[in-house]
Parts: C-alpha cells; sequence; structure tokens
C-alpha cells in the first residue's frame, strides 16, 4: 500500500507516520520510484503499535524506541522482556528525593523496601527504578508525618501479586518469540493503564460511600 492508503487505515497522519520513520520506530518503506515507497501490513501493526504506547500508554519516543528494540532483538529472553519495558517507562522518572523528600529518609526507605521485597522472596533485579520510585514514595509519606514502612505497602503487594501472575497465565505462546513478545509488552502497558483507572475508580467509590451524609469538613 501507498503511505496514503495507510494513513487511512491507521488513522496517522501521513507527516506522523513520516516522523516515525525519520526517528527510527518505524521501519522505511520499500522504494518503489523516486518519493514514492510502498508499505505492507506489517507496518500497519507496527504504526497501531506505536500508537498505544503514544495514545494510551503516554510513553515518550525514546521508551518506545528501547521497547521496539526489545521486541525485535532475537536475543532477548522473554523473562527479560518485561523488565526491559519497565525500565523504559520509568527510566525519565525523577525519583531521588521527591517533592523534596529528606536525602535521610530516602535512604531509609530504600532500605525498608529492599527487606520488604526479600521478605516477599519477589525475585527483582536490584538496579530495578521501581524500587526507589516506592522509596520516595515512603520518604514523602515519613516527612509528612505518617506511616511510611511495610504496613502501607501489605494491601498493594499481594494486589500486584496476584494480578501479575493473571496476567502471566493470560499470555500464551505465539506462532514465533516477534508475536508474543509484541502481545506480552501489548499486554502490560495496556493493563497498567487500566489497572491505575480502576483503582481511581475504586476510590471514587469508597470515598462516595465513607462519605455519604456527612458534613463538609471545615475550612
Amino acid at each position: 500500500m501507498r503511505i496514503s492508503e495507510l494513513s487511512r487505515r491507521t488513522a496517522v497522519p501521513v507527516g506522523t507516520i513520516k516522523f516515525y520513520v525519520r526517528e527510527g520506530l518505524l521501519p522505511p518503506g520499500t522504494t518503489t520510484a523516486r518519493n514514492q515507497a510502498k508499505y505492507d501490513t506489517g507496518h500497519e501493526e507496527r504504526l497501531r503499535l506505536i500508537r498505544i504506547f503514544v495514545d494510551i500508554g503516554g510513553l515518550t519516543l525514546s521508551s518506545i524506541r528501547a521497547i521496539l528494540a526489545a521486541i525485535d532483538d532475537e536475543h532477548v529472553p522473554l523473562n527479560d522482556l518485561c523488565r526491559i519495558v519497565h525500565r523504559a517507562m520509568h527510566g525519565e522518572r525523577l525519583v531521588a528525593d521527591a517533592l523534596h523528600a529528606a536525602v535521610g529518609h530516602l535512604a531509609d526507605a530504600r532500605d525498608t523496601v529492599d527487606s520488604y521485597l526479600e521478605s516477599l522472596g519477589w525475585v527483582v533485579a536490584p538496579d530495578a527504578p521501581e524500587r526507589d520510585i516506592i522509596a520516595s514514595v515512603l520518604a514523602i509519606l515519613r516527612r509528612l508525618g505518617w506511616a511510611g514502612d511495610e504496613t502501607v505497602l501489605g494491601p498493594y503487594a499481594q494486589a500486584a501479586d496476584e494480578l501479575a501472575a493473571f496476567e502471566m497465565a493470560s499470555v500464551t505462546a505465539r506462532a514465533s518469540r516477534a508475536e508474543t513478545a509484541v502481545a506480552l509488552v501489548t499486554r502490560t502497558v495496556l493493563l497498567e493503564v487500566a489497572l491505575v483507572g480502576l483503582r481511581r475508580l475504586a476510590e471514587e467509590h469508597h470515598l462516595s460511600v465513607h462519605f455519604r451524609g456527612s458534613a463538609p469538613p471545615n475550612g
């Protein structure tokens, strides 16, 4: 198909498609004539995947580039793929001294997170960025005078463990390693967004029930 047809089928503007090609996210089409190229269904599928990452996942171009490279690399084991995806998704997030949390509190919180993960028996890399993200949250809670220890993390860890087990059990091997990788990464990105949305809706529901009929707070 020509680029105009690819644009029509994916609802992505021609200029955006050309930009993705220049950025190395989308392979160039097969040249058929001067200033003309032909694209196929592989381009269409890759383009839809990119738009999922951009429009739903809210990922940056550098994160998408890293994820696509991992998908395309046949030497990357599937059990390492999610780890690479998570780092690409959170690697640009500032976690040190978040919201001016005290540095000493951050170091203590990181020790708490490391000890808690070890007690859970989870096999996770020591340099996983999520460790620092969670530590930053605990440090901020402590700075605000609230509890910031493993008792706060317990319910979330239990829910996360059950969800992750369910997700992995739902991923089945496809015809090729590349197809399985795409399915795994797509589910990871989409379901994380769904999880955040469901938690917000559940919180809204429970707040409505909890404060139903109560007087508004002063101030």
